[in-house]
């Protein structure tokens, strides 16, 4: 394999996908002409990085990343800094080890706002290019070359992203709560999902719960009329509720856990214990021709189980991300959806996410790469009421499609 990825370090905060890591480093390779060669990635803690900067480096203290490259005379230079030179005269098609501590990484990653393994491929392209001769502390003009190397690379890793841009999904179920709370016809939810389409919503999310206290059975077969984009129902996994839906056929449903106690839906399906009976409703409604997701939490073993019994999708509940006390642990949620969100689209499965999300807390989720779709609704119908609906739909928008662009 042409890249080597091996683990020398303990982080129990954070997950990290070496899949991820090893693709986004073969593409490194691919765009650098030098995909021919083996590479090596060393991820160790701030121990051992010290070790290494003091006796390689005679500097004390831990550095985020260091290159080792087989050539020695890498940085000798021609015009590519000597990649293709010095790589030639190599007997076997190694460039050399990047070694990179953990440690330094995530705290840099909650320092510029990055996820743990954005940051950890941008050290992994900065130690690239050192392997590949560049050095940004022989000179000024050195340094912007390799920056401007850098910029160059990651903004074509930008536009290999797992997926396409994300997209935004507007669950229109408070615009029911709010006619509900008068019994009349008024707002319709129906007449709002057209406005959220016509200001860039990709889709339509409604959830027909068993107690009907938003959505009414006649919106979600209007919306099955109207919606021009995709509707998604969300549902629990009742005879009443599978029926309605087999009979409707939305573009796809959503299987998520119902209380009639709780104000809104409080935690993700626990798929690994209830895996024979969400197995059946899935078969249906692939008979009907109908995609299943599972709303789950951000854990490896609901996302193992959701695989295991053919769901299409799974939505990922952000709600403890977003509603976390302090810094320290939303950022400790946000590193646990990014690796698994890493982890359910390496198994095939299509990402979504949504919960509470809000606009403070929607750009990080949605630069992630792995994840198709967000559904958002509480959060824009909130701002609707004081700046109308199709202003809130697109600011929300924006700060999605400009999160995909830089994520």
């Amino acid at each position: 394999m042409p890249v080597t990825l091996s683990f020398h370090a303990d982080c129990p905060n954070c997950r990290i996908n070496s899949r991820l890591l090893q693709r986004r480093a073969s593409t490194l390779l691919r765009e650098c002409r030098v995909s021919g060669y083996d590479l090596s990635i060393r991820l160790v803690n701030d121990t051992e990085m010290s070790w290494l900067n003091e006796h390689y480096r005679h500097k004390s203290g831990p550095t985020n990343v260091l290159s080792f490259p087989l050539s020695e005379n890498a940085d000798e230079g021609t015009e590519n800094h000597g990649a293709n030179l010095q790589l030639a005269q190599i007997p076997i098609k190694e460039l050399g080890d990047i070694v990179i501590s953990v440690d330094t990484a995530l705290r840099e990653a909650k320092e510029f706002h990055q996820s743990l393994h954005d940051r950890l491929t941008w050290l992994i392209t900065h130690g690239l290019l050192h392997l590949l001769g560049y050095d940004h502390e022989l000179s000024e003009a050195d340094a912007g070359q390799m920056l401007d190397k850098e910029h160059e690379l990651l903004n074509k890793l930008h536009h290999s992203r797992s997926t396409a841009m994300t997209q935004l999904a507007i669950n229109v179920d408070h615009i029911a709560t709010i006619r509900q709370a008068r019994g009349g016809v008024e707002p319709d939810p129906v007449a709002a999902a057209a406005i959220c389409e016509m200001a860039g919503a990709a889709g339509i999310v409604v959830h027909l719960r068993e107690d009907r206290r938003h959505i009414q059975d006649r919106d979600v077969r209007l919306l099955r009329e109207t919606v021009k984009t995709r509707l998604n129902l969300e549902m629990g996994a009742n005879k009443e509720i599978i029926d309605i839906a087999l009979g409707i056929k939305p573009n796809m449903v959503t299987l998520v856990p119902e209380k009639r106690q709780e104000l809104t839906t409080e935690g993700g399906l626990d798929v690994a214990a209830q895996k024979k009976m969400l197995a059946k409703t899935i078969d249906k409604m692939k008979k009907a021709g109908i995609p299943v997701s599972l709303f789950i939490d951000a854990d490896l073993r609901q996302i193992k189980a959701a695989h295991e019994i053919g769901a299409t999708f799974v939505e990922i509940h952000t709600g403890r991300y977003c509603d976390a006390s302090n810094e320290k642990a939303r950022e400790q949620e946000f590193q646990t959806i990014a690796a698994m969100a890493d982890e359910a689209y390496q198994l095939g499965l299509r990402v979504f996410a949504g919960h509470g999300l809000n606009y403070q807390t929607t750009d990080r989720i949605a630069a992630l790469d792995t994840i198709e779709e967000l559904s958002i609704g509480h959060a824009i119908v909130a701002r609707a009421a004081i700046t109308g609906l199709d202003r809130a739909v697109r600011d929300m928008l924006a700060i999605v499609q400009e999160a995909s662009r830089i994520g």
